[in-house]
């Protein structure tokens, strides 16, 4: 869908492109919108593949899991790695524990931000992510999804990511736990690892 919404927002940039230059010149007003929105739109879509990619590697790696509620919160979550919207999701290496993930800063986010949600937030659209679906591990990456209709199928796909998976100079909070095994899935998804040193089990 994105390649389509790719060349479509092109295609039709270079159709009126077309047809304003064989019209007369006050034509080029009319389209000027489209010009304008249209590379913007182009923009976007070129910068959705690294996220898509990163999706791509997620989803060759880890199951599927649903979860019926989930924590979930706009302020500031004092375990999370970074600040932004979050979700908790249960620890693999100790599910008695739970780990904020912070939702990746692009324009996509804004559809869960209004979803997660305050206590103004309608019900109806809090609803909207019950039950939630997941794949990955929260200690490193991760994509969570909107259930599709009967929550048979996940949509909206979401990629998220703890800083410290990717960047060496980020804190690393929730590696404890994690094996050797745990540190090798995280890499085949796409996390970098840097200078990881495992505990053993």
């Amino acid at each position: 869908m994105n390649v389509l919404g790719l060349l479509g927002w092109i295609g039709g940039w270079v159709a009126l492109l077309g047809i304003s230059t064989h019209t007369p010149n006050w034509v080029v007003w009319i389209f000027m919108p489209y010009f304008l929105y249209g590379a913007y739109r182009t923009v976007v879509q070129v910068r959705y593949f690294p996220l898509a990619f990163h999706m791509l590697r997620v989803l060759r790696t880890y199951p599927w899991q649903l979860f019926p509620d989930v924590s979930r919160g706009l302020d500031e979550h004092p375990d999370a790695e970074n600040g932004g919207i979050w979700i908790e999701l249960p620890n693999p290496g100790d599910c008695s524990k739970a780990i904020p993930l912070v939702f990746v800063k692009h324009h996509r986010a804004y559809w869960w931000m209004r979803r997660i949600g305050g206590p103004r937030t309608k019900p109806a659209l809090k609803a909207q992510l019950e039950p939630l679906w997941f794949v990955g591990d929260p200690r490193f990456v991760a994509v969570v999804a909107a259930p599709g209709r009967g929550a048979a199928a996940p949509r909206r796909l979401h990629f998220l990511y703890q800083p410290s998976a990717f960047y060496k100079s980020a804190a690393r909070r929730h590696w404890e736990d994690a094996s050797p095994v745990d540190l090798e899935l995280a890499r085949r998804a796409g996390a970098l690892l840097l200078d990881a040193v495992p505990r053993s089990r």
